[in-house]
């Protein structure tokens, strides 16, 4: 790595034992030398209302879209929620893409998820995608982690399946890989 990279993490998942937020854990444990994760919380982000944008950005949006700028990139690790996004993190991505400037545009992205289900993430993950093509982000295309069967995997809060852990390394020396190439904008 040439440089520190700094990136930011966000849960689709306000639990606080969340396998989710877990393997945000890990990816901050197993990020390539020289670059660090800090996870961020959607839990304070109310929910999207016109009226209380016309009086101004909330706080809590204004914090996570200036922690989001300050990254070189985004992590998501998120459930699926009837095959699609759960409704605070999408309620936390219309709200950031109400503000100025635009936090995702450029931003190079990585997205993973963990569920109970064997199939993992995998229905959500599209649609997750498709947002963040209409705000501009650089997804990371490959390698993909959709973990199933997160019961299994993560233990007492850890990400304790070696399999699963080296695809997590892998995403992020990828993302890492990413920035390192644009300069963390695309």
């Amino acid at each position: 790595m040439t440089r520190p990279i700094r990136l930011v993490g966000l849960s689709g998942s306000l639990r606080k034992a969340s396998v989710n937020t877990a393997v945000l854990r890990a990816a901050a444990e197993l990020l390539p030398e020289g670059a660090t994760l800090d996870i961020l919380s959607i839990r304070d982000v109310p929910f999207y209302d016109g009226d209380v944008e016309a009086a101004g950005i909330p706080a809590a949006v204004t914090a996570l879209q200036q922690a989001i700028l300050a990254a070189d990139g985004l992590v998501i690790a998120s459930p699926e929620y009837n095959h699609s996004v759960p409704g605070v993190l999408k309620n936390a991505i219309d709200w950031l893409s109400r503000t100025q400037p635009k936090p995702f545009v450029g931003k190079p992205l990585a997205i993973m998820g963990a569920s109970p289900g064997r199939l993992g993430t995998a229905r959500m993950q599209p649609h997750l995608r498709q947002i963040f093509v209409a705000l501009d982000a650089d997804t990371l295309n490959k390698p993909e982690l959709m973990i199933g069967g997160a019961s299994q995997a993560i233990v007492d809060g850890r990400l304790t399946d070696p399999k699963i852990r080296e695809l997590v390394g892998r995403q992020m020396a990828a993302l890492c890989a990413r920035i390192e190439t644009t300069g963390g904008q695309a």
